[in-house]
C-alpha cells in the first residue's frame, strides 16, 4: 500500500525527525493555556465519479498546554479536539478528532509540533449512482500531522498555520446496514490545512481552508470508485486565548 505520494512522504519523515531536535535553546514565554474557537464557512465533496456538492458547515476547536516546558529547550505538552458538523450529512461526513502532543519553541516567531490524532469520519451512509443502493463504511483515522505556527508583524499578532500528514489505512466501521461486500483498501492518502489570522489580544479572527483526500485501490471493494474522495473546506470564525 502506498501512503501518498512519496515527495509529500519524504517531507513528513524529514518534518518528524527535524521537529524535536532544532528547537531554540533561546528562553521560552509563557504560551496562552487554553485556545477555543469557533468556525462556520462551506464544505465541497466529491466522491467517486458522482457530482461535486457543497453545504454550509460549523465547526468547534479547542487546544489546552497540559504540561508547560519545565526548562529551557522543552516542549510544551498540549492536547485538544475538535468538531465539524455539515448542514447535509446526506451527501458530507461529520468529523470528530482528539490530538495531544509536544510543540516546540524555535524563536518568538516559530513553533512546530508533532500531533497523534484520532480522527472519526461519519462519512455518507447512502449514495444511489443508477439507482444502485450503497452503504459505506465508517473510518476512524490515526494521523501524525507536522503543525508549524508562525507569528509576525507588530507584536507578533499577525498568525500562519499549516498541518500536513499522510494518511494511514484506516479502521473500518459498519454502517447501519451491513454491506455486500468487503471495506475498501486505501492506497494513499493526505490531509493538508492552512489558517492565517490576526490575535487582538485575548480573541483572535482567522481563516481557514482545508483538504483531505483519499485514493482506495479499484477492485470490487470499491464499486465505481464510490470511496474514493476529496473534500474541500473553507471556515472563518472567532476564537479566545486565555
Amino acid at each position: 500500500m502506498n501512503l501518498c505520494k512519496p515527495p509529500i512522504v519524504a517531507l513528513f519523515l524529514l518534518a518528524l525527525c527535524f521537529a524535536p531536535l532544532a528547537h531554540s535553546q533561546q528562553p521560552q514565554p509563557a504560551p496562552d493555556r487554553v485556545n477555543l474557537d469557533i468556525d462556520v464557512g462551506q464544505t465541497s465533496d466529491k466522491f467517486g465519479g458522482l457530482a461535486r456538492t457543497t453545504s454550509v458547515e460549523a465547526g468547534i476547536e479547542g487546544k489546552v498546554v497540559i504540561l508547560e516546558h519545565a526548562s529551557k529547550g522543552d516542549p510544551n505538552i498540549v492536547a485538544g479536539g475538535e468538531i465539524l458538523a455539515p448542514g447535509d450529512t446526506s451527501s458530507h461526513a461529520p468529523e470528530l478528532a482528539l490530538f495531544g502532543g509536544p510543540e516546540f519553541y524555535f524563536s518568538s516567531h516559530i513553533t512546530a509540533g508533532i500531533h497523534v490524532q484520532l480522527r472519526k469520519l461519519y462519512t455518507p451512509s447512502r449514495e444511489e449512482p443508477n439507482n444502485l443502493f450503497f452503504s459505506r463504511y465508517k473510518m476512524t483515522l490515526l494521523e501524525l500531522p507536522v503543525v508549524l505556527n508562525f507569528k509576525f508583524g507588530p507584536r507578533n499578532r499577525v498568525f500562519l498555520q499549516a498541518q500536513g500528514s499522510p494518511e494511514f489505512s484506516p479502521h473500518y466501521t459498519n454502517p447501519s446496514q451491513t454491506p455486500a461486500f468487503p471495506h475498501p483498501n486505501l492506497d494513499h492518502g493526505y490531509a493538508l490545512r492552512g489558517s492565517f489570522g490576526y490575535n487582538f489580544g485575548r480573541w483572535y479572527a482567522k481563516a481557514t481552508y482545508q483538504t483531505r483526500y483519499f485514493r482506495f485501490i479499484s477492485n470490487s471493494n470499491n464499486p465505481l470508485g464510490l470511496y474514493n474522495w476529496r473534500t474541500d473546506q473553507i471556515l472563518g470564525g472567532v476564537g479566545l486565548n486565555f
